[in-house]
């Protein structure tokens, strides 16, 4: 590659990388040359702008190129999901990251424009997302068992945080199917089919820093009913539904709290999704169940193309604007992932349990966001950079599996290992 940073200029309107080949670089294989345009926030200056990389990922490869901001970039022609990442000082001294994200861009023979509209990645001072165990665990005849799938958040902060009014969300569109839903809102809210919310009036549920809140599907022993799971009888909260199915019912149990139920897509009892294609997420809704309901409904189209043909679809679902949501994990399978359902600037990459869908090597598997630090205070400091891609030890076992030393297998082998994270062992 040839160094042409000379040629790259930064303007807050437009920032131009100009490329261009020859032939010894082009071989006989047909070649792309890429110009990236990036539209800079109004409040970043670009003499700012520092250490800037653009990454492209090949979709039908999985390969990746990686070029420094103001390199010459040639990559073979394909569909790639194109990122950037900078980092900037503010105005007031602070020092933040630039990022930028566009899937499933194709390039073609000769030249071609890429425009990138980078966002300030700010961490946010609320709970996030520490553990997803959605893949569950199986009996010892091989049968999936369902109910023992549970979310666990936590305060990353130096400082007390409240739970009360925290909302646990699910995305309602899939990360392995990626569809033209008109509107499209994805740069202003995400569409979600399921939210249940922290009961409280404002400061009833104190949370420490360096303290988990176990949040279950069924708060109960699910070892009575599958030796092979675990017991949930000590969590936090429970989502429990009041089910029209007779033949689906719900266990409410009686030593965990329930959520407050805001909206839910079944009639009978939701699940989290054991393959994990979709997203999970919290918010901070500043208006009542009643008002959101009302107000908050979203209606598109789309076509969905089969072998049958093709058929226009309308459905709706509801909407969660992106300034209400603290934390965001989109979740996949490895083989089929498609797209990202939230807006970059809330997950800029996706984590798994799951190498294909159905995958029968994906139960008693979690995902946990990655231990950076140990704080002075002895309790673990966790990965933050709202990139689930690089926050996240995907497929590892779950905690409450390490904790309660249970089975890791359909065939009951207990855990003996503890870690802070799936991967860094507790010493």
């Amino acid at each position: 590659m040839r160094d042409i940073s000379a040629l790259f200029t930064l303007i807050p309107a437009a920032a131009v990388a100009l490329t261009g080949c020859d032939d010894s670089m082009t071989g006989s294989l047909p070649q792309s040359a890429v110009e990236v345009q990036l539209t800079l926030p109004d409040n970043v200056e670009a003499d700012d702008v520092r250490d800037g990389r653009f990454s492209f990922l090949n979709i039908n490869t999985g390969a990746t190129d990686t070029f420094l901001q103001g390199e010459t970039i040639f990559l073979l022609p394909g569909l790639y999901d194109v990122s950037y990442s900078a980092d900037v000082t503010l105005p007031n001294g602070v020092t933040s990251q630039l990022k930028a994200l566009r899937q499933s861009v194709t390039l073609g023979e000769g030249e071609n424009r890429i425009i990138l509209s980078p966002y300030l990645n700010i961490t946010g001072d609320d709970f996030i997302i520490s553990e997803i165990f959605f893949t569950g665990t199986l009996q010892g005849s091989g049968n999936q068992y369902n109910g023992d799938d549970y979310i666990k958040i936590y305060n990353n902060t130096d400082h007390v945080l409240y739970a009360d009014g925290l909302t646990l969300f699910e995305s309602k569109f899939t990360t392995t199917q990626k569809l033209d839903y008109t509107p499209s809102i994805m740069g202003e809210a995400m569409t979600v089919d399921a939210l249940y919310t922290i009961p409280g009036s404002g400061k009833e549920h104190p949370v420490n820093p360096g303290e988990y809140l176990l949040i279950a599907d069924t708060g109960i022993d699910h070892r009575v009913i599958n030796p092979n799971s675990f017991d949930l009888s000590h969590a936090d909260w429970e989502w429990y539904d009041v089910s029209t199915q007779p033949s689906q019912l719900d266990i409410d149990s009686p030593t965990v709290e329930n959520l407050d139920k805001w909206y839910c897509y079944t009639q009978s009892i939701f699940v989290l999704h054991n393959q994990g294609l979709k997203a999970y997420g919290l918010a901070r809704i500043p208006i009542d169940s009643q008002t959101y309901i009302k107000d908050y409904y979203y209606t598109y189209d789309y076509t969905l193309v089969t072998q049958a043909g093709s058929f226009p679809m309308n459905q709706s679902a509801y909407r969660l604007p992106n300034e209400w949501i603290v934390d965001v994990v989109n979740c996949s399978a490895r083989s089929t992932y498609q797209w990202n359902v939230s807006a970059p600037a809330l997950d800029m990459g996706w984590t798994w349990c799951s190498q294909i869908e159905h995958d029968k090597e994906r139960y008693f598997k979690a995902v946990r966001r990655k231990m950076i630090a140990i704080s002075p205070e002895g309790y673990p400091i966790l990965q933050d950079t709202n990139n689930s891609s690089e926050d996240f030890n995907a497929c590892v076992t779950p905690s409450e599996i390490e904790l309660q030393g249970t089975a890791t297998d359909v065939n009951g082998t207990p855990c003996t290992v503890i870690t802070y994270d799936g991967i860094t062992p507790v010493e």
